[in-house]
């Protein structure tokens, strides 16, 4: 594990959930963070995180993201990928659309998840790279999930999240001779503020929002970090693999396809 403390990253979509706690687990590693989000004042993220209000949709303000990061920090070593609009509004007119049929999806879903979520992701791996290949050295880390590998809710999701790892797989190789490394990163169940309200799962294999953040430190303080470059990589599995835990002491069982 090295140099953290020297390390600038930035994590889209922390205003909650899985972003925050990438956020957040950075920030205690050591790491000068941004974060960005629509609703990024209101987050509670502490003082030692530098917060910057963005729509990842607006190609305008995801520019002025980068400028304002490269203007203060001079460097950007790590982008985690985490804006995603795809959970918003699963019901509607008192309905549960999320796992409706893809002929009885609202169209608006597929912004959510593939502007909002992958084309946001593009963008701002566009900006950070052209930073980390003239430092030859970097970390882009996106969020992603099993739905990507197996039927998970509605074709949107699956599509959205295949394109992820895909996209994260054709950066790799083309970043590879520069030393950048690109990662997807599946999290299992995690209990973010909506999986706490929504009371139905059952939490006993959870992980918290701020593991995932501890996953992404490790990965960013493997000096060989590159050997994972253009994988898929399991948070649960990465723990096992560095040695790090939960924040409740746990290292939860990673999960398999066959769990998903």
């Amino acid at each position: 594990m090295t140099g953290l403390s020297k390390q600038v990253a930035l994590v889209t979509g922390a205003s909650r959930g899985v972003g925050r706690g990438v956020a957040v687990g950075l920030a205690r590693a050591g790491v000068r963070v941004f974060a960005t989000g629509r609703s990024i004042a209101h987050a509670d993220l502490g003082p030692d995180i530098m917060t910057i209000t963005c729509d990842h949709t607006d190609d305008l303000a995801v520019a002025e993201v980068f400028r304002h990061i490269q203007e203060t920090a001079g460097r950007l070593d790590i982008l985690v990928n985490v804006a995603w609009g795809g959970y918003e509004r699963m019901v509607e007119d008192g309905r549960f659309t999320f796992t409706a049929p893809f002929w009885e999806q609202p169209t608006w879903r597929w912004d959510a998840m593939v502007t909002a979520g992958v084309r946001a992701a593009f963008v701002a791996s566009q900006h950070a790279a052209r930073t980390m290949v003239q430092a030859r050295r970097g970390l882009i880390v996106n969020i992603s999930s099993w739905a990507a590998q197996k039927y998970i809710a509605n074709t949107v999701y699956g599509l959205a999240k295949a394109a992820t790892d895909k996209m994260a797989s054709d950066m790799a190789h083309e970043l590879k001779a520069h030393g950048v490394t690109v990662v997807s990163l599946y999290p299992g169940l995690v209990r973010t503020e909506a999986v706490l309200a929504a009371g139905v799962f059952d939490l006993s294999n959870s992980e918290s929002p701020e593991f995932i953040g501890r996953a992404v430190a490790a990965l960013a303080g493997d000096a060989n970090v590159s050997r994972w470059n253009g994988s898929v990589l399991v948070a649960a599995n990465l723990a096992a693999e560095y040695g790090f835990a939960d924040v409740d002491g746990r290292q939860p069982r990673p999960l398999t396809l066959a769990d998903v």
